[in-house]
């Protein structure tokens, strides 16, 4: 069996000679995985997305570093090597960055886990290319045109390391409008998907993932290690799970012994799934789900006089772009706010962000300032930032914080 005839790509990339200004030159030398339009100074004309673009220093035309050219992107080239000395960017290249980053997942696999993040987009030298496994599944995910003509070579590579039986390829939004692409979004593109809806295993907990319809992914592997913490900590409790999605944290929480959990989401599908996932293990506790907008329903908790042992507070991204980051912070702080209404005499509160714009110390900071203002003596008990598998090696790679508020009642 061979990999679709789709993902070979009718472009040849060509070799860009590229100078950039002062300030892009010092953070290509820094590692950073970013060129922005702005700084080149120099580059071929007849440059394409895909094309492999060379950065010499604008002084002593030393190469500095290499990257993929994005013509649709402001981000113009996405950086694969940043150095000096001489790299040629081919099959052996990559096969060493795929076992590399492989070698990195190790400790996690040995785990009684098998879905995890293979490839974490810029953080593991692919820009503008996720790849998550789910059992026997690879989906992998691209955000960027560059990859098109690279597919055939890299594909086969990441399915042979991570010996699965499948590969479904996945397009962002703006990838699926460019034209003269063979790709389809949802595509298995190797072996065969008897069932879009994939079980697996995460440190011994059933969940199903939907790797066609699915957002992203299908699944969000980057709490796992606080799912499993928070299910830890629930044994005998009760459980408030807002924002919950497909129940990660309540259906840790579920298998590992809480008397009742509640899992709130403005998504009654989001729901559905929930209690699906929470029916793939055995558990006696009591699961139920509250559907509509997480600070409404917040509040009919309060009026009701509800506490809960456990709340967990995980929203959506709240600061997609600079101009969202203050709202953002007021949502946060609000947010917190509620939760301390909501967790019981000696509870734990739970916040998390994976806003990447609103930085750990803050996030931390305003969550202290919102629960000093509620009168209720707490310790933070711990802080948690990225699993193991979603490593970060540049400032804005950096997005998931999580705070653990113990109260002291």
């Amino acid at each position: 069996m061979s990999f679709s005839k789709n993902i070979k790509s009718n472009y040849q990339p060509k070799r860009l000679a590229v100078k950039l200004n002062v300030k892009g030159e010092q953070f290509v030398v820094k590692g950073h995985p970013w060129v922005f339009s702005n700084s080149i100074v120099k580059i071929n004309e007849d440059a394409k997305s895909g094309d492999l673009a060379i950065v010499f220093s604008k002084n002593k035309n030393k190469l500095i570093g290499l990257g993929l050219y994005d013509a649709n992107s402001p981000i113009r080239i996405k950086m694969l090597y940043s150095g000096v000395e001489k790299v040629e960017v081919n099959a052996v290249f990559f096969q060493k960055k795929i076992e590399e980053v492989y070698a990195k997942r190790y400790d996690l696999l040995q785990t009684n886990t098998n879905s995890y993040r293979l490839i974490f987009g810029e953080n593991d030298g692919f820009p503008g290319l996720i790849a998550d496994v789910y059992a026997s599944v690879l989906v992998v995910k691209l955000y960027s045109e560059i990859w098109l003509p690279y597919l055939e070579t890299i594909l086969p590579m990441m399915r042979e390391v991570s010996s699965v039986d499948t590969v479904v390829i996945r397009l962002s939004r703006n990838l699926q409008n460019i034209p003269n692409q063979n790709l389809v979004d949802g595509s298995v593109i190797y072996g065969v998907l008897e069932n879009e809806v994939v079980e697996f295993i995460e440190h011994g907990v059933n969940f199903s993932a939907n790797v066609i319809k699915g957002h992203k992914t299908g699944y969000f592997l980057d709490h796992r290690a606080n799912r499993k913490q928070v299910g830890e900590w629930s044994k005998g409790k009760t459980v408030l799970d807002v924002f919950s999605y497909a129940g990660g944290f309540s259906v840790h929480a579920l298998y590992n012994g809480a008397t009742s959990v509640t899992s709130l989401d403005i998504s009654k599908q989001a729901l559905e799934v929930a209690l699906a996932n929470g029916k793939l293990n055995e558990y006696s506790g009591v699961h139920n789900t509250i559907a509509g907008d997480a600070f409404k329903e917040l509040e009919n908790l309060i009026h009701q006089g509800d506490t809960f042992d456990v709340v967990v507070i995980d929203p959506p991204s709240f600061a997609k772009q600079a101009s969202e980051v203050d709202l953002a912070k007021k949502k946060y702080a609000q947010l917190a706010t509620l939760g301390v209404q909501l967790t019981a005499k000696n509870g734990l509160l739970v916040l998390a962000s994976c806003s990447s714009r609103v930085v750990a110390q803050a996030f931390f900071d305003i969550n202290n300032q919102a629960l000093s203002k509620a009168g209720r003596k707490f310790k933070l008990i711990l802080k948690t930032q990225h699993d193991i598998d979603h490593p970060v090696n540049f400032p804005e790679g950096a997005y998931l914080k999580c705070g653990y508020y113990r109260f002291i009642d």
